[in-house]
């Protein structure tokens, strides 16, 4: 059997968490040969509800979980790491600027950061899901020098399964034949959710989305709103933020990190934009439609980019320049 691996799971006692961890302990992520350790991160007073998901994975009887660690203090949870999925952020209080948002979470994710650095592996792969991601991936990229800015990522991919989601209903076919969509951006509403490059699988045969759907108003309209809108949507329905789709988001978006895409096939996620062929400003995180092989992902180059596309593209550029720049200025850097 493969050596025990150990995964880090940060704000452990949420909901998110609680809709994710049974998917990575029983094999679903890292493989179902893969035994793994799991870190469980929260603060001080979650401790007694993360005493209870403890118990609860304890007797869900799993083979490949070897040991659970729950734990408030950053040296025992970022050790030796693998892989970490960073959950945990300030969550938006009413009333709340936004720059007071970004303030609360630069601290929690430069201090994050700077765990990593001193306390993981300097392989370990970075998922950062607490809002706003893009950034909080960022600041604990920029906290973290001596780990590859490649190895952090933030999660679009709920975005992303969204919007392959809307396409497949729209068309009346399973959603794992709808490929190829894109989003670009920052995982808030000014993602540009785009299928201009997006193909249909009918009958054996791929066709191109706009061909099969035949509404090019809807696709250029109200299918990009519902996408960058479904978040807010949930929680007027739920009065709870997404916790299932963003677990599943989580476990896609990880386990092709780990074992790969499938060929001929591109998935979202907000990496590192340096040097881009797509005009997308360098030192932010940014989602692009990336293929990932051997743990390493490469954004897809050269596909066409219309006027529309790119006014959208540049739009949510500029809302992470702004966020980025509003940021740094509270890390003192």
């Amino acid at each position: 059997m493969a050596e025990t691996i150990r995964v880090l799971v940060t704000g452990a006692a949420g909901q998110i968490a609680y809709s994710l961890l049974y998917s990575i302990a029983k094999g679903d992520v890292f493989g179902k040969d893969q035994p793994l350790a799991l870190i469980l991160l929260d603060i001080p007073p979650m401790l007694p509800v993360l005493e209870g998901v403890v118990m609860e994975l304890q007797d869900c009887a799993l083979p490949l979980l070897k040991e659970v660690i729950p734990t408030d203090k950053e040296e025992v949870a970022f050790k030796d790491l693998d892989a970490a999925i960073l959950v945990g952020s300030m969550p938006r209080k009413e009333g709340m600027e936004r720059k007071d948002l970004l303030k609360a979470n630069v601290a929690i994710f430069k201090s994050q950061g700077a765990a990593l650095d001193k306390y993981a592996k300097k392989t370990v792969k970075v998922l950062v899901v607490g809002n706003p991601a893009n950034t909080n991936c960022l600041i604990a990229a920029k906290s973290a020098p001596s780990i590859p800015k490649e190895n952090f990522s933030c999660l679009t991919r709920l975005d992303h399964n969204r919007a392959r989601s809307q396409v497949a209903m729209r068309c009346g076919i399973p959603a794992d034949n709808v490929k190829n969509v894109i989003i670009w951006g920052n995982h808030s509403s000014t993602q540009y959710p785009d299928v201009h490059h997006c193909t249909v699988n009918v009958q054996g045969k791929d066709v191109a989305a706009f061909d099969m759907v035949k509404d090019d108003d809807w696709l250029k309209g109200d299918f990009i709103s519902t996408v960058q809108q479904r978040g807010a949507a949930v929680i007027k329905a739920r009065k709870l933020s997404s916790a299932m789709s963003a677990a599943k988001a989580i476990c896609d978006h990880m386990r092709d990190i780990w074992t790969g895409t499938p060929e001929g096939e591109f998935i979202s996620m907000g990496v590192y934009s340096s040097g881009n062929l797509y005009g997308v400003p360098d030192d932010l995180i940014y989602s692009f439609p990336v293929t990932i092989k051997d743990k390493t992902w490469k954004i897809v180059d050269g596909l066409a980019i219309n006027d529309f596309s790119r006014a959208k593209m540049d739009a949510t550029a500029a809302e992470l320049v702004e966020e980025r720049d509003t940021a740094i200025s509270f890390l003192g850097v």
